[in-house]
């Protein structure tokens, strides 16, 4: 362990200063139109915001023509009526003289940063005519269509599959997708964290006082402070989650699995597992046991630098707590190719003591209609579909040529394997690229790969409210408008119950600027697609979404967030009887007073796989939860990883006037030792030099990190003129990243080795 004294730690580390002076007017720029009085409502209108993927509920409002008040909604009272730092900066965003409002056709060579204005028809029908002609040429699966997960994909995605291109790719592998496939492989589905009632966390670097969820970072907040949980943290680096722990060990990195296994070691050998909930819910025990048995925490102090006697320790403090206790599974970007082991250790800890479904643990979300069916009534409506049957795509996916990765398929796709399948031809050739509000130039790993794909490309169409670093190598852009501009379909977001919310507009849409489903829709209408699109605008589709009941469409327009019944966990007992004393219909308790025996998993083998016949099948070897030994940088380098800031999101934030005034920069963190060596001091210019690329920063001197790793906040330096406060402001991490996939989730890897110099 690290030690260091919290008093002198240097607050702030990583802030720089105030940004440069605007640039010029850019085509198609709110600048162009000069700003004009804000028109919308004046009162409150329940919304959600999208300044990162978590999406609050919000309410929002115009205050004298001139500024929007965004709040949080208090409706939605684990999100505690409350917005961040980002969400706080949607007007920046709005009112952006940067922001395009007119579509744009590149007039110069690609990545030249020429651009002229254009009408929308004519954006449609170059688009149209390309798209058209390649499907013609080459078939719709020579064209790939990418977003960022969430809302924004929807559309696109729709697009793409009636267009019949099966090449539909989200974030996902270059942020939360491992986790995702990890819990695939051993539950089924997706599982969420109740933080909020856990006497103790143990946390493997999810920066949630950085990355901020607000509801699951209020959640930890509740469990600290207000019932006395203890917060034990796992990370290279001392970060802000580090700082409010009650413990904090600087592990090596990519050395994670190594400590969670010898967790899962002790829990067994010690006979603290529960061996109740094993028995009936679970298979593979015997394998994975045997597994473990090598093991021991003695083993994963030399491969982690965490004291062995601290590892046990923990464990057995853990299964004290238990089934109240959870060890977080993460979110992060990959920290090792051993990305999907990773995962599932860090799950099989939690199946260990038991906690799925218990207070504190984990559970699986309650839509509405698995949770009338507990309550033997209509307690939360359904959601319906437009009832498009759209045409199946006839070709493979590109990244179905490997196996292992099949249960990344359906749930966002290998995401960069549109670089091979540009540069290599692996499977096939692609030949256009359709993108919405995705910045691959700063989330996908290599750079420079990324640069000669879009070269090689035909023809390259991004969807942005900013020339991002990789809409500047489009042939077309059109504008979308910000989320405080737009309406947009009922979303889910059920928890413990279910629940639903939704965007709506707060403010007239600026300029020429469009939603983007209007766009894609309109777009498919161009392609020859319409019979597609029976909806003709954003009302239509909600009707049709709730069942055309016009009073619950309101209702939930109203709230902005709506939800129904009463929070439910299978295997807790007092929950349990709430609920069964709240609907006299409801399904009967188990003997022990709780849903246990209703508990199911969409496995298999309809259990927890702790080892996994179906993995083993897709990629022998690794059915197995197991310890694979890595190389991450060579001996004369050090480790470099990355993590995410409180103001501001991945790649996407870095432009937007108050976020990048709050932080422009982002100084590397040197350790005093490491910096010694190299005769760096606070402050001075540094280079970074991978296997792939070189980038030069400023270094910020620090006892918060180990001696053989450096950090950076990603998202900044970009590299294109459009960008002006964002534009060679500190290290670009793509830039030093090599393009490696970790085996079966298809991860991106986000740790390398590099050399540092004083620049």
């Amino acid at each position: 362990m690290i030690e260091l004294d919290r008093r002198t730690f240097l607050k702030g580390a990583g802030a720089g200063g105030a940004t440069c002076a605007l640039a010029g007017v850019l085509p198609g720029s709110l600048a162009a139109l000069g700003r004009s009085p804000l028109t919308g409502s004046a009162t409150e209108v329940a919304s959600m915001c999208e300044m990162c993927s978590t999406r609050c509920p919000i309410s929002a409002r115009i205050i004298d023509g001139k500024n929007v008040f965004i709040s949080g909604n208090k409706e939605a009272k684990s999100f505690g009526g409350k917005v961040c730092a980002r969400g706080g900066a949607g007007l920046s965003l709005l009112y952006d003289p940067q922001r395009i409002v007119k579509p744009l056709k590149r007039v110069g060579e690609r990545g030249e940063g020429k651009w002229a204005e254009i009408s929308w028809q004519e954006a449609y029908q170059t688009i149209a005519t390309k798209l058209n002609q390649i499907k013609a040429d080459h078939g719709p699966e020579a064209v790939a269509f990418s977003s960022k997960s969430g809302s924004l994909s929807g559309h696109l995605f729709y697009l793409g599959q009636a267009y019949g291109s099966p090449n539909s790719f989200t974030h996902n592998t270059t942020c939360p997708g491992g986790y995702v496939v990890a819990a695939k492989a051993m539950f089924g589905t997706k599982v969420k964290r109740d933080l909020s009632n856990s006497k103790y966390i143990i946390n493997f670097g999810h920066n949630l006082y950085e990355g901020i969820n607000m509801s699951e970072t209020r959640g930890m907040m509740k469990a600290q402070a207000d019932k006395g949980a203890k917060l034990v943290v796992f990370e290279p680096r001392f970060s802000v989650v580090a700082d409010k722990a009650d413990e904090w060990y600087a592990i090596r990195p990519g050395s994670d699995v190594a400590v969670a296994l010898a967790l899962c070691h002790v829990l067994i050998a010690d006979n603290l597992y529960d061996k109740a909930f094993i028995e009936r819910y679970v298979v593979g025990f015997e394998e994975f046991a045997a597994e473990v048995k090598a093991y021991t925490p003695e083993w994963a102090e030399t491969i982690s630098d965490v004291p062995a006697a601290d590892i046990r320790r923990i464990a057995h403090e853990y299964a004290a707590a238990a089934p109240h206790a959870v060890v977080d599974f993460g979110h992060r970007s990959t920290f090792t190719p051993e990305e999907f082991d990773m995962r599932r250790a860090l799950y099989a800890a939690n199946v260990l003591i038991g906690n799925l479904e218990r207070k504190g643990g984990l559970y699986m979300g309650k839509k509405a209609g698995g949770y009338n069916k507990f309550a033997g009534e209509l307690v939360a409506p359904e959601l319906g579909k437009p009832g498009v049957k759209l045409p199946k795509p006839q070709a493979k996916r590109i990244d179905q040529m490997d196996e292992q990765f099949a249960m990344a398929w359906s749930g966002g796709g290998i995401y960069q394997s549109i670089i091979d399948a540009t540069l290599e031809a692996k499977p096939y050739q692609l030949r256009a690229w359709v993108m919405s509000r995705t910045n691959p130039m700063q989330t996908m790993t290599d750079r420079a790969k990324v640069v000669e794909s879009l070269k090689k490309l035909e023809f390259v169409v991004s969807c942005d409210v900013y020339i991002s670093e990789t809409a500047a190598w489009a042939d077309i852009i059109l504008p979308e408008c910000t989320y405080l501009e737009r309406d947009e379909e009922v979303a889910d977001k059920s928890g413990k119950n279910p629940a639903y919310y939704l965007r709506q507009q707060v403010v007239d849409v600026i300029g020429d600027a469009k939603p983007s489903w209007q766009i894609f829709r309109e777009l498919g209408i161009e392609m020859g697609l319409e019979q597609y699109y029976p909806w003709e605008n954003m009302e239509t589709l909600q009707f049709l979404q709730v069942n055309k009941d016009a009073q619950l469409l309101q209702h939930i327009k109203d709230k902005g967030f709506v939800s129904y019944g009463k929070p439910l966990m299978l295997r807790e007992p007092k929950m349990v009887a709430d609920f069964v004393a709240a609907y006299p219909n409801a399904r009967g308790m188990d003997e022990d007073g709780t849903y246990g025996s209703a508990l199911k998993f969409k496995t298999p083998s309809g259990k927890i796989e702790l080892t996994s016949a179906k993995v083993e099948d897709m990629a022998p070897g690794r059915g197995t939860i197991a310890y694979r030994e890595v190389t991450l940088k060579q001996p004369d380098e050090l480790y470099f990883i990355q993590g995410k800031v409180a103001v501001h999101t991945n790649g996407a934030t870095h432009n937007v006037p108050m976020l990048a005034n709050l932080m422009s920069d982002n100084a590397v963190w040197i350790h005093p030792d490491t910096a010694a060596k190299h005769g760096i001091e606070n402050g001075d210019a540094i280079r970074l030099t991978s296997s792939v690329g070189s980038e030069e920063g400023h270094a910020l001197v620090t006892k918060g990190i180990r001696p053989d790793t450096v950090f950076a906040y990603m998202g900044f330096g970009s590299k294109n003129k459009e960008l002006a406060r964002a534009t060679g402001k500190g290290v670009h991490c793509g830039n030093l990243l090599p393009n490696v996939t970790a085996p079966v989730c298809g991860m991106n890897v986000h740790t390398t080795g590099v050399k540092l110099e004083k620049a």
